[in-house]
């Protein structure tokens, strides 16, 4: 029988899925949970840990927590969130940043990012594998207001999105995505371990917070076996589904 945290992380759990607690809403006191089912606030903080380990919510010193993710639906933020996806499947999650600098604003970054040309904004390219093995590569340039925040996160975090949340309180919110097909180059290969011209999955994305202004833009290239996408289409909802595929487990691919 499953102790009482347990069935009340998994209600919660239930709860989001549900959109009972929608992506960027705060998560009622520990007082209210311990009232509603009946247990102690040491319960409630217990289940409550669950769900912040897995990446569905987040906690800032003195603030309520926030939810970041659901299971359902793979909503923006765990499709944003490499970190919270692979811990919703029980993996491990880890990231290295391969370069990070600073260079002026293109016209690309321009549109992107609603920032005048020439401004100075944060380029990072990052490696992220699942269990020790790497499946993604990230591209991402910061807008300036952020960039300095992320410039402060150590090389190896494992989820920037986590930390962002936990240092500044960012949310990210909306994000509008392109997903094609491209063909690994010299650094791609050598990074992901695969052979040159191999077939990559790239999503392309901007992300904004709540309000709409821009965080980031970024080129991020997944080994082909390691994931895939799904959607699924119903009346005011098409959720986009990010899957393992099944060459992600620890093997050679070179």
């Amino acid at each position: 029988m499953a102790a009482r945290h347990e069935e009340i992380a998994e209600e919660l759990r239930q709860a989001i899925d549900r959109e009972e607690y929608a992506v960027g809403s705060r998560l009622l006191p520990e007082t209210e949970l311990a009232a509603r089912y009946g247990v102690s606030r040491g319960t409630v903080r217990q289940a409550v840990a669950a769900l912040t380990s897995e990446g569905l919510i987040g906690s800032r010193q003195g603030a309520r927590r926030v939810v970041l993710a659901s299971r359902r639906n793979q909503s923006f933020a765990e499709l944003r969130s490499f970190a919270q996806w692979a811990r919703a499947m029980g993996r491990t999650a880890t990231g290295r940043v391969v370069s990070s600098e600073y260079r002026p604003t293109t016209a690309q970054d321009s549109v992107r990012l609603q920032m005048p040309i020439g401004v100075p904004v944060l380029h990072v390219l990052r490696l992220r594998g699942l269990d020790g093995e790497p499946v993604l590569l990230e591209r991402t340039v910061y807008a300036d207001w952020i960039s300095p925040a992320v410039e402060r996160i150590e090389a190896d975090c494992s989820s920037v999105t986590q930390r962002l949340f936990e240092e500044s309180g960012l949310v990210f919110a909306y994000g509008e995505h392109l997903i094609d097909a491209v063909a690994a180059g010299a650094q791609d290969a050598e990074l992901l371990g695969v052979r040159r011209t191999s077939p990559l999955l790239r999503v392309r994305r901007v992300t904004t917070t709540r309000e709409g202004r821009p965080v980031e833009w970024s080129d991020d290239r997944y080994c082909s076996d390691a994931v895939s996408f799904s959607v699924h289409n119903s009346i005011g909802n098409n959720a986009l589904a990010r899957r393992t595929g099944p060459g992600a487990t620890p093997a050679s691919r070179a």
